[in-house]
């Protein structure tokens, strides 16, 4: 069985003459850039109102993106699942179980802590007068009476129903074919899943190189803010973070209960054996390139059976993005709090769906789930613009959640590897 991850874009060695930045690890490019927009908003104050454009420009850019991304991301993943009969049932109960539980622990820590209301950012004005929101009247509204016009005007949600309908019918069409034509339908369908494909990678390619002006994004909001509010405007974010943080425990402690209850593998042996999985997923933010050392940890230093390993890691890591549907929750009440716009529970319904639907496309590379927020935040109808306020401490949360990510995948493989370890089950068939 292949895995169903992409390696991440960009991962050759870089050439031509920006070689030695690309070299340069994301994460000292963004604290670089951190720096760099600290001193220069304290060296040019109030003037600094002509660097917004800057992180304007990659939020233009991402958004553009989000809307492909997405829809060539359901779409994908509904046509490439290859997971029939009861282990594809009770694999696909794992991965939503565990994605829905970790959104509720962040909307419960975001709702309890409310790291919002300790921020001294002030919002603009447009941002407090926005129309209120109606449940069901959005609800409506996003059902397509056109199939391209929620592709032009980036209506996320529209635009994942058109994706839903057209994966699962495409797979109706594949599975329903009469076996004297399957050999010319077979060609067909190849292509169009080729296609499908094809798109995806040319939308992470494009992706991997808007990301690469994340730094000057970053750059760009530090300096106005800095120059506009001071320092201290910035001091609330650690707020966020230690919430942040707070969540992402909670839910690592929910996949060890959940093993302790559920698998042969006790939590020490889980941690031990998956050790170095983990420290990857955190030293590279990427579950992607984290792959090969995670079906390594769970086959040989865990001692989970292969097809456990290929199901929960290979196939079940395409959809299970835990950690970072959990923290996309966790940014859209954040910037809610700040602004003082309050989420009622029909919009962190909302949110619930499209953080679960988000992180079907966030693939495993670094960043890549800032484009998917972008769909979480116009969901319930945020400003984007308060999203490079994220980037300042997004590039070590990025690596956390990462790690949960990763740490959801080993969990569902060891549960998928039942009560008995396979020595116990080749002795007693």
């Amino acid at each position: 069985m292949t895995p169903q991850h992409d390696a991440p874009p960009g991962g050759e060695t870089p050439s031509g003459p920006f070689a030695w930045y690309l070299r340069i690890p994301m994460f000292a490019r963004i604290l670089t850039a951190l720096a760099l927009g600290v001193v220069v908003g304290r060296l040019w104050g109030g003037h600094t109102a002509v660097l917004k454009p800057f992180s304007g420009v990659v939020l233009r850019l991402l958004g553009a993106l989000a809307t492909p991304l997405i829809f060539l991301a359901v779409i994908r993943a509904l046509l490439k699942a290859d997971v029939r009969g009861r282990d594809g049932l009770r694999l696909l109960f794992l991965l939503l179980s565990n994605t829905v539980v970790a959104i509720c622990i962040g909307l419960l820590v975001a709702n309890t802590v409310q790291p919002g209301l300790h921020a001294m950012i002030r919002a603009a004005p447009h941002a407090l007068t926005q129309k209120p929101f109606d449940p069901l009247e959005d609800l409506l509204n996003k059902v397509p009476g056109n199939f391209l016009k929620p592709l032009a005007e980036n209506d996320i949600m529209a635009v994942i129903l058109i994706a839903l309908a057209v994966g699962v019918g495409l797979r109706q069409i594949r599975e329903k074919q009469h076996p004297e034509s399957a050999a010319s339908q077979h060609d067909v369908h190849g292509l169009i899943e080729g296609f499908v494909d094809a798109g995806f990678r040319l939308v992470m390619v494009l992706l991997s190189w808007v990301l690469e002006l994340v730094p000057l994004a970053v750059f760009g909001v530090v300096a106005e803010k800095v120059g506009q509010q001071g320092l201290t405007a910035f001091l609330p974010m650690a707020w966020f973070v230690l919430a942040v943080l707070l969540a992402l425990a909670l839910q690592a402690s929910f996949y060890l209960v959940r093993l302790r209850l559920g698998s042969w593998v006790s939590p020490l042996r889980f941690l031990q054996g998956g050790a170095n999985a983990l420290l990857t997923a955190f030293s590279t933010a990427s579950s992607a390139a984290t792959l090969p050392v995670t079906y390594e940890c769970m086959t040989r230093r865990i001692g989970v059976r292969e097809a456990s390993a290929s199901l929960g890691v290979m196939i079940g890591g395409a959809f299970n993005h835990d950690g970072t549907a959990l923290y996309e929750a966790m940014a859209a009440l954040f910037i809610s709090q700040i602004l003082g716009k309050h989420l009622g529970l029909g919009e962190q319904i909302i949110v619930v769906f499209m953080a679960v639907m988000a992180s079907i496309g966030a693939a495993g590379i670094p960043e890549a789930g800032l484009v998917t927020m972008m769909a979480v935040f116009m969901a319930v109808r945020l400003p984007v613009e308060y999203i490079p306020l994220l980037l300042v401490v997004d590039w070590f949360l990025d690596r956390c959640r990462t790690a949960i990510n990763v740490m959801g995948d080993m969990s569902v493989t060891c549960l998928l590897d039942g009560k008995q370890p396979q020595e116990t089950v080749t002795e007693n068939p």
